[in-house]
């Protein structure tokens, strides 16, 4: 049972996804951010300065905060703020920010300014928002500078003679600060992009709740439509009958009465169709049935002529009725999507378990393929699993396993008050079990 999507869900319940270029970063984020950079700069040069009465090369230092500011306003007043920059300006950005400080960190003691620490600002906040090349691209960056700084700079601004720090001290603050980069770097940046797949597989999750709940509207507006349709096409056909009946058969008029009898004749049995759906049988679309009936509507859309579906039943001896449950749009989606993957992954037999008892209620879903592998196991459920990687080494599908459809189902099963278990069954296929309490379903019965 793969994790994937099937190729006709893909399109329906994966979210559209903004292309890798594209950052998350607004330009009035990165304006105000300088800004505050500006202030923070400017007034520590000049307490320094004036306040401390540290001897600093002014004009130089302050040309490079002005650049700074240039920069900042030129940017402002060329765009909108709340222009969201791409990928690559935001790494453009981030860079200029970071040779920016470099340079005052070179006019003002390079490793030996306490706040050399700030150099790892920019390369964080990459990691955060943009994409892995951009934030390998600054960690270099990052990394070379701190490496420029170690051994080329003008002295401290310091009483006296002036202060430098032993050169073992600088080489030791240089490497942990390079390294500092490497492990902040790829820490935020997987958390960042754990949350990213998070967010994003939750938006798919959620997509597909839509799509079902958007379904079943559709179709209690038909049936809806067919009742209200039915008294006057009603009266159309009676009409149409009664003239058809008047009207001599060499009549003029006489072969459009009778095809506005057949047409009538014809819209009331596509209304009668639809009345007998039993999709729309109440008006709420939330009607309960019988847990095997639900099963095989789950699973009607996926079916393959070469797979069969085999539903068993393992009754309680006190309660041999198989349990109602509810036609929740994530109950049917949950379960179809599992089905799905079942049946595509299935040689010939695609075996469907329902036990209940008076606690819970139990569907287990087999197949007899080649199961999921004994490492991904513990993993499975998590969004975006093994991009571009099949995770059942199937040779009849490659390509596109994203373990998606997996948290989809899961997501929506919890939705619905029950819980999802991967395991591989006694033959080696896979094997996915849903349980819920009974208590999430009271009530259910009366619906029907």
């Amino acid at each position: 049972m793969d994790a994937a999507l099937g190729p006709s869900e893909r399109h329906a319940v994966r979210p559209k996804r903004l292309p890798r270029q594209r950052g998350r970063i607004r330009l009035r984020t990165i304006i105000f951010i300088r800004w505050i950079a500006v202030a923070g700069q400017l007034s520590t040069l000049l307490f320094v300065q004036f306040g401390m009465g540290f001897p600093l090369p002014l004009p130089w230092t302050l040309a490079t905060v002005a650049a700074l500011a240039v920069v900042t306003l030129g940017a402002q007043v060329r765009r909108s703020a709340s222009h969201r920059l791409t990928d690559r300006e935001s790494a453009l950005y981030f860079a200029f920010d970071m040779v920016q400080l470099s340079v005052l960190l070179f006019l003002t003691g390079g490793l030996n300014n306490p706040f050399a620490i700030l150099i790892l600002a920019p390369v964080t906040v990459s990691a955060t928002t943009l994409s892995y090349r951009s934030t390998l691209g600054l960690a270099a960056l990052a990394i070379t500078c701190i490496n420029v700084l170690a051994f080329y700079h003008l002295p401290l601004p310091w009483s006296g003679e002036g202060y430098a720090l032993a050169p073992n001290f600088v080489m030791g603050l240089a490497i942990s600060l390079g390294l500092a980069v490497l492990f902040i770097t790829s820490y935020v940046y997987r958390v960042a992009q754990e949350s990213r797949r998070l967010s994003d597989a939750l938006a798919a999750a959620q997509a597909a709740l839509d799509r079902e709940q958007s379904l079943s509207s559709l179709g209690a507006l038909a049936a809806a439509a067919a009742h209200e349709l039915g008294s006057p096409l009603g009266t159309i056909s009676l009409v149409s009958r009664e003239l058809q009946r008047e009207l001599e058969p060499d009549d003029p008029i006489r072969e459009d009465i009778d095809l506005l009898v057949s047409q009538s004749a014809r819209c009331r049995e596509i209304l009668a169709e639809l009345s007998r759906r039993p999709e729309e049988q109440q008006a709420d679309h939330f009607n309960a049935m019988p847990a095997p009936l639900l099963i095989e509507l789950a699973a009607e859309s996926h079916r393959r002529p070469e797979v069969v579906l085999r539903i068993e039943e393992q009754a309680d001896p006190a309660d041999p009725v198989p349990p109602l449950l509810p036609r929740r749009p994530e109950l049917i989606h949950g379960l179809g999507n599992l089905l799905q993957n079942a049946i595509e992954f299935a040689r010939e037999e695609v075996k469907v378990t329902i036990a209940w008892n008076a606690g819970e209620i139990r569907i287990t879903i087999s197949d007899d393929g080649t199961g999921f592998p004994r490492e991904l196991l513990d993993r499975l459920g998590d969004p975006y699993l093994s991009r571009g990687a099949d995770l059942k080494k199937a040779p009849e599908r490659k390509g596109d396993h994203m373990g998606l459809g997996i948290f989809i189902a899961q997501q929506l099963i919890e939705r619905s008050g029950g819980s999802v278990s991967f395991n591989n069954n006694a033959y080696g296929g896979a094997e996915v079990i849903a349980v819920w309490p009974r208590s999430a379903f009271e009530g259910a019965s009366e619906h029907e």
